[in-house]
């Protein structure tokens, strides 16, 4: 170790997005020396929480605490619905919706506590209205923002500083934290990224091995390592490991590309148990041959659902309503639809879909989103011709020549079927005609037709935001071993260990990052400083 710099602090925290950042702040004002460790650079920071839409949860404090327990119980595991056999997390979700019945109720208000600038908007409600609780539980979901002016960071006298007059969604709420962290003198990190976990003879996390640049570093955490350091998005490895479907090419997601799966890897070599390892926030999105960490990247397909406009499998045919992949809550769980396995031909046949729409949505609008600096070199075009130019987007004159494309595409294996396309078309062009869709029952607003020529498609693959699948954790947020043993000194919180386990609500990855962070950077501050440095050793 004599050729590594060292740090010293009472608190670790490795991964800065909402999570790391409310731990850190949560670790600090509990009494406890914290350093913050970032991967990225600073200049380039996007975590996923910042390339968010900025929603989350926050209860009403007065609502019905006992009511939203249950709310929160049945979105962690379902236990308490009569639909289901078992829970998905029986251990924990009874202690994990006490926490939130708990904390939760106070996100807003903590969050308004690290800047007096902050405004967010109270933008939903609860999206399971049928799940025991929902009624009573005053349920809210809200918007981080500021108000007034442009929002950005700017140097001066080589401090950075705020400009906080207008930002929103996971900007205004990345800044809300940076100046929470600001404020408190809490160190960051950045281009520093961890590479193992430094444990006792006792199998206990004292600290963390990590590289910058060239430079070795050892972090010594006197009371204990908090990872919050995000899901396996793009570590290929991983995705054949634990996701289901046709392999690492069948997925995309369009978070920071940076989330490679490093805390799982590192818990996973000091003893750490594994939770829903497969979960994932997903649909089916577009994505583009663009690679990043060699797996090409995904957009959020803003088109999907939108009038004049159908998702088909790879033969042709309409499968489910198209708002179903884009409307809060099934979008975060619709990939399930996708992992459609036909067990006669041994294929995926919705491995990709495709998004059918016609040239009076090609001119409306763009059908993806691009969010955050990962996306630095896609050039979409605001009217989309930049992606037809580029053939990220099929085009053809007929709805024959546009099946003869799709065909063609090696994604497709020859399965696109002209007749079924053009059929499936026609239904849904009479559908719209009558105002309702029997086929799903799609939303009468969104029922345009697909008719004006030319006709484009998209390949939509497995995926979305992020993983949620990783270590296992009790409601402590202590990290726990394979006989449910808590691992001495690590914690977690966030996508790497996420308590939505069952069903998703728009807004819960953030909810429980500010959640569940504070809880973890709480209880790593309150252990016993470590008196065992002489006797670590890298794991």
């Amino acid at each position: 170790m004599s050729n590594q710099a060292e740090y010293e602090a009472d608190v670790i925290v490795l991964g800065f997005g909402a999570a790391g950042a409310c731990a850190a702040i949560e670790a600090h004002d509990a009494g406890a020396s914290v350093i913050l460790i970032e991967r990225q650079p600073e200049a380039t920071h996007y975590s996923n929480s910042r390339m968010s839409g900025g929603g989350y949860h926050s209860p009403h404090p007065d609502g019905d605490r006992a009511a939203l327990k249950e709310y929160a119980k049945a979105m962690f595991s379902g236990e308490n619905l009569s639909v289901k056999l078992d829970g998905e997390v029986p251990d924990f979700g009874d202690a994990y919706a006490g926490v939130w019945a708990e904390l939760a109720p106070e996100n807003d208000a903590f969050m308004r506590g690290l800047d007096p600038d902050y405004k967010p908007m109270v933008v939903g409600a609860a999206a399971f209205p049928d799940f025991p609780g929902a009624a009573d539980s005053r349920y809210a979901v809200v918007r981080a923002s500021y108000v007034g002016g442009k929002g950005m960071i700017w140097e001066k006298d080589g401090t950075i500083h705020l400009d906080k007059q207008y930002k929103e969604n996971g900007e205004a709420l990345h800044f809300c934290l940076l100046n929470g962290l600001q404020t408190r003198g809490i160190p960051i990190h950045y281009e520093t990224r961890g590479r193992s976990l430094i444990t006792d003879e006792d199998g206990g996390v004292t600290g963390l091995k990590a590289e910058r640049g060239g430079e070795r570093i050892a972090y010594r955490a006197r009371r204990g390592v908090v990872l919050t350091c995000g899901g396996y998005e793009y570590n290929r490895r991983m995705r054949r490991a634990f996701l289901d479907g046709p392999g690492a090419e069948g997925w995309a997601f369009y978070g920071t590309p940076e989330n490679t799966g490093d805390g799982i890897e590192m818990a996973m070599k000091a003893g750490a148990a594994l939770s829903a390892i497969g979960k994932v926030a997903g649909r089916v999105i577009c994505a583009v041959p663009e690679r990043r960490n060699g797996l090409k990247i995904g957009l959020n397909t803003s088109g999907v659902g939108k009038p004049n406009e159908i998702v088909v499998d790879n033969s042709g045919k309409r499968y489910a309503s198209e708002r179903r992949i884009t409307k809060d809550p099934s979008r975060y769980f619709f990939y399930k639809e996708g992992l459609q396995f036909d067990t006669i031909n041994l294929v995926y046949p919705r491995v990709p879909s495709w998004m059918i729409f016609d040239e009076t949505l090609r001119e409306s609008s763009p059908v993806v989103h691009l969010p955050g600096a990962a996306y630095n070199g896609i050039d979409w075009g605001k009217d989309n011709l930049a992606a037809i130019e580029k053939g990220w987007i099929l085009k053809g004159e007929t709805l024959e020549e546009l099946a003869d494309k799709i065909n063609a595409h090696p994604d497709n294996r020859e399965m696109m079927d002209a007749a079924t396309l053009k059929a499936s078309v026609e239904r849904f062009n009479q559908h719209c005609a009558a105002g309702t869709d029997p086929d799903f029952n799609r939303e009468p607003d969104t029922l345009r037709p697909v008719e004006k020529a030319p006709f484009y498609a998209i390949p939509l693959y497995l995926g979305g935001p992020n993983t949620k699948g990783g270590l296992r954790s009790n409601a402590e947020r202590e990290v726990l071993d394979w006989d449910d043993a808590p691992i001495p000194g690590l914690f977690s919180a966030g996508e790497i260990a996420s308590v939505f386990q069952f069903v998703y609500q728009g807004g819960g990855n953030l909810a429980e990052c500010i959640t569940f962070g504070r809880v973890a950077g709480r209880n790593a501050a309150a252990r016993a400083a470590s008196v065992a440095r002489g006797t670590s050793q890298a794991a």
